[in-house]
């Protein structure tokens, strides 16, 4: 069957699955899942991912689960365009690139937790913007040092690997939020740089956004 990802339009997570899934060739379906709606909340969902998160990727045998799982999986079943180097010392760089974003810097900007600053501690819109800015600035300085062990222009080289896919949505939504990331010119460089591929413009969020119906 045809794979199925339950999407969100906005998600970074499932942003970074459909930049692999374009960068290798796997047709799919999408189910939006809207995050703002509370759709990652309904049992239906919730029975496909007890989580309750974005993305899911349903490939008939099994309805896969968090973002570089998802990936490792795409990796492991359509080979072609690897998202992480065979050469060990290689693989742990690029593994550290990745999940400086994916564990340290996405999980606490994230809107769930945006959220419960607000519900359990009163936070207003500034100091939601502050958490946020703190804490793309902290990664994202790390993750421009770790950068300098690649030769560009992409993290990957010369061809997109699971840092970029995770790079990309990352400075997507940094942007969102009016983050400056002139401090930051390996990041923007690769960013740049990825935008220049089809099957990476083709995850944009512009690309997926849901459209409004078309008047009668």
């Amino acid at each position: 069957m045809t794979p199925v990802l339950y999407d969100y339009w906005r998600s970074s997570a499932a942003y970074r699955v459909r930049i692999v899934l374009n960068l290798k060739g796997v047709a799919y379906d999408s189910v939006a899942v809207d995050l703002t709606q509370g759709a990652q909340r309904a049992p239906a969902y919730l029975a496909r991912n007890p989580q309750g998160l974005v993305p899911a990727l349903d490939v008939g045998t099994a309805v896969l689960t968090q973002s570089l799982a998802i990936i490792d999986y795409l990796d492991a079943t359509c080979p072609a365009t690897p998202m992480l180097p065979r050469d060990p010392i290689a693989r742990s760089r690029v593994l550290a690139q990745a999940l400086s974003v994916v564990a340290d810097l996405h999980p606490i900007d994230n809107l769930r937790v945006l959220n419960r600053l607000t519900e359990q501690f009163g936070a207003d819109e500034a100091a939601r913007r502050a958490w946020y800015v703190h804490w793309v600035e902290t990664g994202l300085s790390a993750l421009e040092e770790m950068a300098a062990e690649t030769a560009g222009p992409l993290l990957g080289g010369d061809r997109p690997n699971l840092a970029d896919a995770c790079l990309v949505p990352q400075l997507y939504n940094a942007r969102r939020f009016d983050v400056a990331l002139d401090r930051f010119p390996r990041l923007v460089a690769a960013d740049a740089a990825a935008a220049t591929i089809a099957e990476i413009a083709a995850a944009h969020p512009d690309q997926v956004k849901p459209r409004a119906a078309t008047p009668a």
